[in-house]
């Protein structure tokens, strides 16, 4: 049966135990509203650590729309079930006050990583991600953390969050998951209405059509293509697409400037924020 644990003291000690035996620890950092594609992530921690911990806590430094937050879906109950179903020890799921007993004014700066894409258009996010993010390793101190590649910029600042402070945690980015009909996993899903729903799978289709596409026409034209294409679906807005190196996720401007290519997007489907991502090289 899994545990819940709800305090970083509990937690440690919990882990202490472990670490004598000479245990390997995973984590999985989540905000909870679990779907398959998180219980993707949980299995391949259950796989190659002894013990896998799940984080399941909305960090509300990283919203800078209080909306978003107040919203942003919480099913702690269908949370454990799903993590007890596939193998997760321990779910630690603190309060605001447990992770904050104080603000956190640490101010992380991962430039060029953050200076583009989700960076202008959601200030003040990714520091966040990295105050929480942190906050977790140091509570956990994981051998592993497991991230999806759906948030590809993500997980990107996090490997470099990893390298500034010296932690020796690897970090292992897991494939996205999608639905049947091409669409990414996401907790957000849920909050659109069975015709938004539909619609926004042509966000991954026009993706996945955009690397033929981009075998005949230049980068260029396949940044117009996938914008235009989606912007056509009423209902549907790009608020950006990007055609970026994956390493530096700095925009390029042809095929040839790097064996690393990544388009990265995010749409606005009513009034739900959705992002996905396509690998053009790697």
């Amino acid at each position: 049966m899994i545990k819940v644990i709800t305090t970083v003291k509990d937690l440690k000690e919990a882990l202490k135990t472990c670490r004598q035996e000479g245990k390997t620890v995973g984590l999985v950092p989540t905000m909870g509203a679990l779907h398959e594609g998180h219980a993707s992530l949980v299995r391949r921690s259950v796989a190659e650590n002894d013990i896998t911990v799940v984080s399941d806590f909305v960090n509300p430094t990283q919203f800078n729309d209080k909306n978003d937050l107040n919203n942003y879906p919480r099913t702690m109950e269908a949370d454990c079930q799903l993590l007890d179903k596939v193998g997760a020890q321990y779910v630690f799921a603190p309060t605001v006050e447990e992770m904050y007993p104080e603000p956190d004014t640490r101010t992380f700066d991962f430039t060029p990583l953050d200076k583009v894409m989700e960076g202008p258009n959601r200030p003040g996010h990714f520091n966040g991600v990295a105050q929480i993010v942190s906050k977790l390793f140091y509570a956990v101190e994981p051998d592993r953390a497991y991230f999806g590649e759906k948030d590809f910029q993500q997980l990107a600042i996090i490997r470099e969050m990893v390298r500034q402070l010296n932690l020796k945690i690897e970090i292992v980015g897991c494939p996205i998951v999608r639905e049947e009909d091409g669409m990414a996993l996401s907790s957000r899903n849920m909050l659109l209405s069975k015709a938004e729903r539909k619609l926004a799978a042509n966000i991954s289709r026009t993706l996945f059509e955009s690397r033929y596409y981009a075998r005949h026409h230049t980068l260029a034209s396949t940044r117009k293509y996938v914008i235009d294409t989606i912007n056509s679906h009423d209902g549907l807005e790009v608020e950006y697409y990007e055609i970026v190196d994956g390493r530096t996720l700095q925009p390029v401007d042809n095929w040839d400037a790097t064996d690393y290519i990544v388009g990265c997007v995010t749409v606005h489907c009513g009034k739900v924020r959705l992002i996905d991502n396509i690998k053009y090289k790697e």
